[in-house]
């Protein structure tokens, strides 16, 4: 039901990126929870009658693997270069709503691109929730192999990176519907 609080879905790091290219040409750029990123995008695409694309299933297609696989068979500096074009070529897209992975607004390529061309958007959930699910997930390789304390500082490393979005909605406890209604 649309009314699950964000807080029972699964998230990576709770920053997560969606971006959202109006009929205006004006672009959004929110930073989600992974598992609500789909769904957020694929609402606001809905109520907007606009396309969506999940860069992350998209460089799934490409590389015919999952995430975790491209890690572990080509690397991360592979997974972020193909991650970096495939971002780079999507943000050129009009009349788009684009969920991006958590890594994505690290890559200084990729910031520069949102920070210049689009009014962003950092979705936040608090730290200990997103460490709970993190533990749990096998599809998180980043995380694999670190311990809460490490991953605590990689959640608070990118928050100084995702800071620098234009806007912050904490939403932790709101709705789906809540916040696609804070972004249009």
């Amino acid at each position: 039901p649309d009314d699950n609080p964000v807080a029972d879905f699964e998230s990576f790091f709770s920053i997560f990126h969606t971006y959202l290219e109006l009929r205006k040409g004006q672009k959004l750029h929110f930073e989600l929870g992974r598992s609500i990123v789909g769904v957020i995008g694929n609402l606001i695409s809905k109520k907007m009658n606009i396309n969506f694309i999940d860069t992350d299933r998209t460089i799934e297609k490409v590389a015919k693997m999952k995430i975790s696989n491209i890690f572990l068979k080509m690397g991360e500096k592979y997974f972020r270069d193909l991650e970096e074009k495939i971002t780079i070529k999507s943000l050129s897209l009009t009349n788009t709503v684009i969920s991006l992975g958590g890594g994505a607004f690290m890559n200084e390529n990729i910031r520069s691109e949102i920070i210049k061309n689009n009014l962003s958007f950092w979705l936040n959930i608090d730290a200990p929730t997103l460490l709970k699910r993190i533990k749990k997930s096998k599809k998180r390789p980043v995380v694999l192999n670190l311990n809460d304390n490490q991953i605590i500082k990689l959640i608070e490393s990118r928050a100084k990176t995702y800071s620098k979005a234009k806007f912050k909605i904490n939403c932790h406890k709101l709705t789906k519907n809540e916040i696609v209604k804070k972004i249009i």
